[in-house]
């Protein structure tokens, strides 16, 4: 038995995708989460792996499912998940061909928090959604493009109810909560510039079987929904880009697999993925500079004269998509952030399906994630659509970055982190 730990390397794989040890399961503790009872996963060892194909995202996960009963469900979810995302590479890629460009109804189109909808907005929020209910483990889904969540009841049709379900054998086992960012950075298709989906997934905490969204959201739904963080159980990203990446955790590390068009599968290239300790690049839209605050003014001075805590001037890198940002981040270390600023007290980036996800994703790669001085992952949110500053990527630049933070006597900062915790946003 070959034990995988968390944070520990994965051997490379070469180019022939040589053999490693094979499907067996090493025990792997998720990070520890005030908010959630601690649970062992079982991350799967592979002895055999075929020249052609390597590994693929659906054999992990059926792995994944032998060696934790207690995730098979979670199989089909992620598999859903997977086929939405090749669905959403492809509309990407033809974008530009199919007249996918530009605003949706020709401008005036706006979602909840007041930004014009791209066409693709559309589009791939109804891919996700749909895929997501065809698993029937997906009991309430959250996405930046809907007002309230959605409750997908046929995920509760048992066989021989009404309709369509009367002769289809429905599995009522786990039901999960998922929420999502269907296409991050839409604003930047157009110009072909990288964009991605962010996701995350949460255990039910509550029977949702009768809960009912439309007009009034019951408190069953929103207790589901409204979950912190480290309660999450899995979370993860694709990237269209040059490649498509499928990058997500299951709290047991951090995994990177590639779309090989040729077959129509992900394929594992990113084994256990670690951020590096320190980075060279800081990458924030310096446009809001003076709005930021004073701490990270300093902070951010200090990379690029070389006076930070290891004396070297920081290069600035910044593609204005989160995902592409993150990626970037995670395979070269250095700070991504959307702080606060004066216009935007809470950040622009959202808690619940935006910057909890890829905290998690992060801090299972090795890295930290603040709001700047509270850990991201310990906010419990309080309405879907909630915002929240982001500064994250390799642990010894956050935590550098934080000391500023430490440091700062400010009281209207000290009072915007006390309230956070306390589930207020600072611009409430």
């Amino acid at each position: 038995f070959m034990p995988l730990r968390t944070g520990a390397k994965a051997p490379a794989m070469s180019a022939a995708r040589t053999n490693v040890r094979a499907a067996r399961a090493s025990s792997i503790r998720m990070a520890d989460a005030p908010a959630k009872e601690e649970r062992t996963v079982r991350a799967p060892v592979f002895d055999e792996v075929c020249e052609q194909t390597g590994i693929t995202l659906t054999r992990y996960m059926m792995e994944v499912s032998r060696a934790n009963p207690d995730l098979r469900d979670l199989e089909s979810l992620i598999n859903g998940i997977q086929q939405a995302c090749k669905t959403i590479a492809n509309l990407v890629d033809r974008a530009t061909i199919t007249g996918m460009v530009g605003y949706e109804d020709g401008g005036g189109s706006v979602n909840v928090q007041g930004e014009e909808q791209k066409k693709l907005d559309v589009v791939t929020n109804d891919v996700l959604k749909r895929a997501l209910k065809f698993t029937g483990k997906v009991g309430i889904i959250a996405s930046e493009e809907e007002d309230e969540p959605v409750f997908n009841e046929d995920a509760y049709k048992v066989p021989g109810g009404e309709g369509k379900y009367q002769d289809v054998l429905a599995d009522i086992g786990s039901k999960y909560v998922t929420v999502f960012d269907p296409l991050d950075g839409s604003s930047n298709v157009d110009a072909n510039i990288p964009t991605g989906t962010i996701f995350g997934v949460y255990e039910e905490k509550e029977d949702m079987e009768n809960c009912m969204v439309g007009g009034n959201v019951e408190g069953s739904c929103l207790l589901n929904t409204l979950q912190p963080g480290s309660a999450l159980t899995a979370a993860g990203y694709c990237l269209y880009s040059s490649s498509c990446i499928f990058v997500f955790t299951i709290g047991a590390g951090c995994n990177g697999f590639t779309y090989d068009r040729s077959i129509g599968e992900f394929v594992l290239t990113h084994p256990n993925l670690q951020i590096p300790k320190r980075g060279k690049i800081y990458s924030m839209n310096e446009a809001n500079r003076w709005d930021w605050d004073k701490p990270l003014q300093e902070y951010v001075t200090a990379l690029q004269t070389g006076k930070g805590e290891i004396g070297q001037q920081y290069s600035a890198r910044y593609i204005g998509s989160m995902v592409g940002d993150v990626h970037r981040t995670l395979l070269y270390g250095g700070l991504f952030g959307y702080p606060s600023d004066k216009k935007n007290i809470d950040g622009k980036l959202r808690l619940l399906y935006e910057a909890a996800p890829m905290s998690f994703l992060i801090e299972q790669a090795g890295g930290a994630s603040l709001t700047g001085k509270t850990r991201i992952m310990d906010i419990n949110p309080q309405k879907v659509h909630q915002r929240v500053p982001f500064l994250a990527g390799s642990y010894d630049d956050v935590m550098e970055m934080r000391s500023y933070y430490d440091a700062c006597d400010d009281p209207a900062i000290i009072k915007r982190c006390l309230e956070r915790l306390e589930g207020k946003p600072a611009s409430a």
